[in-house]
């Protein structure tokens, strides 16, 4: 029973009450944190792909992974594609890097109490994490019923939705001191990376300090299976986490452009509205990694601090209303983040830029 249990959790999939932080053994195990000081107008993500798939120049196909440390204000990017990585099977936890020589090409380590990530002199974050508001006991997590649907290209699941950092990060020429940001983390994971198309958020910086938004949308496939489908969750203050976006109970609609997001889910009890808008020369372009060729692509365009409204209703009254202009936007897409990068006369093999200054 324990093979057959442990050969379909590679697919990616898990049971209900599953263990969704551990890694599944599929071809992307992908790790992000995000960090907002309301008080300062300071973000910080950090993000690594721990990735296998493809051959090395060692002629190897051991484990290699995607790291990206980014901030605003002040659009700093920094990211790479370094050597060596695991992630760990019982428990949420990846690592990754090692040095060339005498010299460092990256190094990254993530649990759910600290994160640290070495890119450079002028790239680097430490931060610990405590006060954690993690996602509530459910038979499913970020991706409903969707996470027990064998190989799927992606699965998502934001772990936390709220807590307390303590430390610094150094960014180009800044050091910023991010004790007392908000901290949100997700995990997400798939067969081969990411879909064709996507769009998600996350959102702190509200005046209640426990709310929190996050949504994560894109098609969806699976052999022949090919769908649209967005789960919207919204942590309340002093209240409920509401997870929408199950298809048949709770559908979320979502119109996505380049610079707004406009979605609108129901269930039984609870309605909620976000309306979202960043102009696109405010965002960065991040690397998404191709596991299967070894290799960062530029896929992913996140806006940092963007302007996000949600509205609340519970049986058809007015619940609870949030806004903040520190919400994370992202539109994804291969295709659509190279013809961004090529737009900003970034170099052909570029895998991310920074917004224009």
């Amino acid at each position: 029973m324990g093979q057959l249990y442990n050969a379909y959790r590679r697919t990616g999939a898990d049971l209900p009450c599953g263990d969704l932080l551990g890694a599944h053994g599929v071809a992307m195990e992908g790790y992000f944190w995000r960090f907002t000081r309301p008080d300062t107008g300071d973000v910080v993500i950090a993000l690594c792909g721990v990735n296998q798939g493809g051959v090395n120049q060692g002629g190897t196909g051991d484990r290699w992974a995607t790291l990206g440390l980014a901030g605003h204000p002040g659009g700093f990017l920094r990211t790479a594609a370094v050597p060596g990585a695991s992630a760990a099977k019982h428990r949420l936890g990846a690592c990754a890097g090692k040095t060339a020589g005498a010299a460092r090409v990256g190094t990254f380590f993530g649990d759910d109490g600290r994160v640290r990530v070495d890119l450079g002199a002028r790239s680097r974050l430490d931060v610990t994490v405590s006060g954690h508001a993690r996602w509530p006991r459910r038979r499913f997590g970020g991706s409903s019923v969707f996470q027990c649907v064998p190989a799927l290209n992606q699965y998502w699941h934001p772990w936390l939705l709220g807590g307390r950092a303590h430390g610094t990060a150094v960014l180009g020429g800044n050091e910023i001191d991010l004790t007392g940001a908000q901290v949100y983390a997700e995990k997400n994971w798939g067969r081969g990376g990411f879909p064709d198309s996507w769009w998600w958020g996350q959102a702190h910086g509200f005046d209640d300090p426990d709310a929190c938004v996050a949504f994560a949308g894109g098609v969806v496939t699976a052999g022949p299976l090919r769908t649209e489908v967005t789960a919207l969750v919204v942590a309340l203050p002093g209240g409920p986490v509401i997870r929408l976006g199950n298809p048949v109970t709770s559908p979320v609609r979502a119109v996505v452009t380049d610079g707004t997001w406009s979605l609108h889910g129901r269930n039984r009890s609870w309605d909620v509205g976000v309306e979202a808008e960043s102009p696109l020369r405010a965002a960065h372009v991040l690397p998404v990694p191709l596991p299967s060729e070894r290799r960062n692509v530029p896929g992913a365009i996140e806006h940092l601090a963007g302007r996000l409204t949600v509205k609340v209703r519970r049986r058809g009254r007015a619940y609870w209303r949030g806004e903040t202009r520190l919400a994370a936007l992202e539109h994804g897409g291969i295709d659509r983040a190279r013809a961004e990068v090529r737009r900003r006369g970034g170099p052909a093999d570029a895998t991310g830029a920074p917004p224009p200054r």
